[in-house]
C-alpha cells in the first residue's frame, strides 16, 4: 500500500512545473550617489522572464550639485539649480550569478531625455544583485557606468540602492 500511494505521488509531481521567481513584474524605486557630487532617483518597471534575466523600463531624474562661488560651500540654490536632467529608457538585465534567494543581473541600455536646456542621450552599463524578501519584495543594489551624451560628453559612475514591489 505504501509504495503505492507513493508511485501515485511521484508520477502526479511530474507534471507539477516549478516557477519561483519567474516572469514575475516588479515596481521599482531606486536612489543613488554618483560621482561626482551627483544624486539620481528613479522609478521603474521590470518585467522578469525565464532564468532572472529581466527588462526594465524607467524614469531617471539626476542632480549634480556643487560648492556656491560666493559662500564657498553647498548652498540650498547650488544644490538644487547647478545642473539637473531626466532621462526615460529601457534596460536589459541577463541573469549572470544565481543563488538561493539571490541573483546577479548585468545591465545593458540606453535612454534619452533632457537637461532642461537640450537633448541628451545615455547608454548604460552596470551590475544589479538583487536579494528575495517575504512576500515578493526585492531589495536591488547597483553598480553604475552612464555615458551621457548631449551638450558635451559625460561619464557618471556610482551606485545605487532601492525596493522592488510585486505587481
Amino acid at each position: 500500500m505504501m509504495k503505492r500511494m507513493m508511485l501515485c505521488l511521484a508520477v502526479a509531481s511530474i507534471g507539477l512545473v516549478a516557477n519561483a521567481q519567474t516572469n514575475s513584474n516588479h515596481l521599482m524605486f531606486g536612489v543613488g550617489a554618483l560621482y561626482e557630487k551627483g544624486l539620481d532617483a528613479t522609478i521603474a518597471y521590470e518585467h522578469g522572464s525565464k532564468y532572472h534575466n529581466a527588462w526594465e523600463y524607467f524614469a531617471t531624474g539626476y542632480l549634480q550639485y556643487d560648492d556656491d562661488p560666493n559662500a564657498g560651500h553647498v548652498t540650498k540654490k547650488s544644490f538644487w539649480h547647478n545642473y539637473n536632467s531626466w532621462h526615460l529608457g529601457i534596460v536589459y538585465k541577463p541573469c549572470v550569478n544565481r543563488g538561493r534567494n539571490h541573483h546577479g543581473n548585468v545591465r545593458i541600455g540606453a535612454s534619452g531625455g533632457s537637461d532642461l536646456h537640450d537633448f541628451v542621450g545615455g547608454v548604460h552599463l552596470g551590475y544589479e544583485h538583487t536579494y528575495a524578501l517575504k512576500g515578493g519584495w526585492e531589495l536591488f543594489f547597483q553598480v553604475k557606468e552612464d555615458v551621457i551624451i548631449g551638450s558635451g560628453l559625460s561619464w557618471r559612475t556610482g551606485g545605487s540602492v532601492g525596493l522592488k514591489l510585486p505587481l
